[in-house]
């Protein structure tokens, strides 16, 4: 049995990934509960505040996904309420949400990241979309990747391979952000390498490779089974491999993130990992990455989980 007292999961929230989220906390609660925790699934809401005052839990998992979940705002939270969690501080969600601001940090410890444009909904309304979106393709080439510029599970994202698809893409990166991210797009094998820090420093867990059956790893793909190939680890040679677990590693560092993280890469032709994005709430549902991993190392989940939540409980009361 585990020596935490009761531990609290927070899923679920007002983000567009929502749904995702409701998995992910389901998913860490029976693996915690398997491990001998005593858990508690919450969502965030108007109770939430109180219920903590009235009850403080041990320790909080955070499976919260994009939104409040990831950009420092839910963190900012439990640390007012003297609460301990799983996970980075509130500075470095800030950082790590905003995929431009990751990419300009990661990029000036030395890693490779495609070269991209971020530009605000009213840039193109007031210049105008056609000019700009046709300096776009002449400055990044084709083909393209757009996608908001914070925000998570590939909602809003679409590769671009001709100049005629671009502003339907840009269209549908708006539903969801008010700022793009247009990158050159990089060919290769993608896959995600995550992180996991047990208090001796961060280690990178096996690569995971994804193959989705469309071509493109979005919403769909991600949370639908079936629709994804998964090789873990990543078909990879063992030089390749471990750039991307030293890539993600390196980012996780550089970005001040702590405990847990995933960072997205491309693998080009010659091996050299691209970095992509890294997420602070990696998903934990039966198709997410970060489990794969782990099973791929032999690590059981549950332990995992617990062993995280303990850490937290432990830095917390030094």
């Amino acid at each position: 049995m585990s020596d935490l007292g009761h531990v609290l999961v927070l899923a679920g929230g007002l983000s567009y990934e929502r749904e995702v989220s409701l998995r992910s906390g389901r998913r860490v609660s029976e693996v915690l509960r398997a491990a001998g925790v005593d858990v508690e699934a919450r969502d965030t809401d108007a109770s939430l505040v109180p219920s903590i005052l009235a009850d403080p839990p041990d320790a909080v998992f955070v499976t919260l996904h994009g939104g409040a979940g990831e950009d420092g705002a839910i963190r900012s939270v439990l640390e007012l309420l003297n609460v301990p969690y799983v996970g980075a501080d509130p500075d470095a969600c800030r950082v790590a949400f905003d995929k431009p601001t990751a990419k300009a940090v990661v990029r000036s410890v030395g890693l490779h990241t495609p070269e991209s444009v971020t530009l605000p909904k009213e840039t193109f309304h007031d210049l105008g979309a056609t000019v700009v979106l046709g300096r776009i393709v002449e400055h990044l080439g084709l083909p393209l990747f757009v996608k908001p510029a914070r925000g998570g599970s590939a909602l809003g994202a679409s590769i671009v391979r001709t100049a005629e698809e671009l502003p339907a893409a840009m269209v549908g990166c708006f539903a969801y952000g008010d700022t793009a991210l247009i990158e050159r797009y990089v060919e290769g094998v993608e896959v995600a390498v995550s992180v996991v820090d047990f208090g001796n420093g961060p280690v990178a867990l096996p690569a995971v490779e994804i193959v989705p059956d469309e071509g493109v790893y979005d919403y769909a793909a991600r949370y639908t089974a079936g629709h994804t190939e998964f090789f873990a680890p990543a078909r990879l040679s063992a030089q390749a491999a471990a750039a991307c677990a030293e890539t993600a590693v390196t980012a996780h560092t550089a970005l001040g993130l702590r405990d847990i993280s995933r960072t997205d890469l491309i693998v080009d032709a010659a091996g050299i990992p691209h970095f992509l994005e890294v997420n602070v709430a990696p998903g934990m549902t039966e198709t997410s990455l970060l489990p794969m991993a782990a099973e791929a190392a032999g690590q059981d989940l549950g332990d995992l989980c617990r062993t995280l939540l303990q850490n937290a409980a432990t830095r917390f009361h030094a």
